[in-house]
């Protein structure tokens, strides 16, 4: 009975140590959640004021430029460059493919051979200009002259005539008188009051006085007529002259025909131009460089002058298109620096804030919104921002664009 006694009393202090220990470690609960609700407050606010100083968005790429290659020409491929294959670096410079140039060589001879034919004849009519306005203008000084003389040689007609008529006049008084002695004679031989060979002296008088009274009429008659030829002459003089009066409009005349030529000379030096620039065309060179992508060209294909060939990519020449809220952008400007974080190889860029939108993205879309309709909804709207990494963050150029990143612009 007594070792029962004995057990009962070592029993009793185990059960008030049991009922101790939950409470303790009760309050040791408590108070470890409060120190950690402490801290994740803390962290909070902590992360909080942090994060004031910092406009962060997921909605940001990396983009650059792509040049997409195209023929100005229609031809057929006769050369592709084994290094030009998608994925594949070139250099700027380096010649992708070729067209074949034989038509384009005959085009560019045939322009030649032209250049030449209108090269000569421009030559031919500026060296007609000045000929052109030495001959019409001594043709109206020789005109002019010549009317002078006709004009001359009728005033000596005139007086010719007027010579010839006063001669006419003196023959007629002469023959008049040696007439009417013959008629008086003629009398007088028949009462044979005077020799017969006196009679004929007379009468053979009076027929001289008569024939030289028909000449000289004739002399007059012959005057008349130079008159009237020289006067024809002097009216034909005016005519040249007229025709001499239109020497300005024959030397611009020539100096048209010398501008047209010199017109089709400068066309035919176009045409050579045009030809020489279609048959460089035949060869496409890489513009910058970078990487090939979208090949679509192979040899022997038949291309047309705009159609996409393939795509060279420059890795050098990058920049992040961010898209902010409207509501992220009051503090953002220009120079601020930004974190970029690229999910590809998990790793930040520093950059610089380049330039800011100067309207948000849809409204340059192909179909921008219309709010007129009335149904208006109220959705933020998102603004691209472009970020250029800073020197030396890339040297190895293994961003590529359209991978995805995070922007964190410092703002404060």
């Amino acid at each position: 009975m007594s070792g029962t006694t004995e057990v009962k009393e070592t029993s009793a202090p185990a059960a008030s140590q049991t009922e101790a220990t939950p409470k303790k470690s009760s309050a040791t609960k408590r108070l470890i959640a409060g120190a950690i609700l402490l801290v994740a407050v803390i962290a909070g606010l902590i992360y909080w004021l942090h994060a004031r100083h910092f406009e962060t968005t997921d909605d940001a790429a990396i983009d650059g430029h792509f040049a997409s290659l195209s023929t100005r020409i229609a031809g057929t491929v006769t050369y592709v460059n084994p290094d030009v294959e998608n994925n594949h670096t070139v250099a700027a410079g380096t010649l992708l493919l070729a067209l074949d140039p034989r038509d384009y060589e005959a085009e560019l001879e045939h322009a030649k051979a032209n250049l030449e034919t209108k090269e000569a004849e421009a030559n031919v009519a500026r060296i007609g200009v000045p000929i052109a306005d030495a001959t019409a203008y001594s043709n109206l000084q020789l005109a002019q002259a010549a009317k002078q003389e006709a004009v001359e040689d009728v005033g000596s007609a005139q007086a010719e005539l007027l010579t010839a008529q006063h001669r006419v006049q003196l023959d007629q008084a002469i023959a008049s008188r040696a007439e009417r002695d013959r008629v008086r004679y003629q009398t007088l031989v028949d009462k044979r009051e005077i020799s017969r060979s006196f009679f004929d002296a007379r009468e053979t008088e009076a027929a001289s006085t008569m024939q030289t009274l028909e000449a000289d009429q004739a002399a007059v008659t012959a005057a008349q007529q130079k008159i009237a030829q020289r006067r024809a002459l002097v009216q034909e003089r005016d005519a040249q002259i007229a025709g001499a009066r239109t020497a300005p409009q024959r030397a611009a005349d020539a100096r048209a025909q010398s501008s047209s030529a010199k017109g089709e000379l400068d066309q035919a030096r176009a045409d050579v131009h045009t030809a020489e620039l279609n048959l460089s065309y035949t060869k496409v060179y890489a513009p910058v460089s970078g990487i090939v992508g979208h090949k679509t060209v192979e040899l022997g294909h038949r291309v047309q002058p705009g159609q996409t060939l393939l795509t060279v990519v420059p890795t050098d020449d990058i920049w992040i298109t961010a898209n902010y809220k409207e509501t992220q952008l009051r503090l953002m400007h220009p120079g601020q620096a930004v974190t970029i974080h690229v999910d590809t190889f998990d790793r930040d860029y520093n950059a610089t804030i380049e330039d800011m939108a100067a309207a948000s993205g849809p409204l340059f879309s192909l179909f921008p919104p219309e709010n007129a309709s009335g149904n208006y909804v109220k959705i933020v709207q998102r603004f691209p921002v472009r970020i250029r990494l800073d020197r030396d963050q890339d040297p190895a150029h293994q961003l590529r664009p359209g991978m995805s990143a995070e922007a964190s612009v410092k703002v404060r």
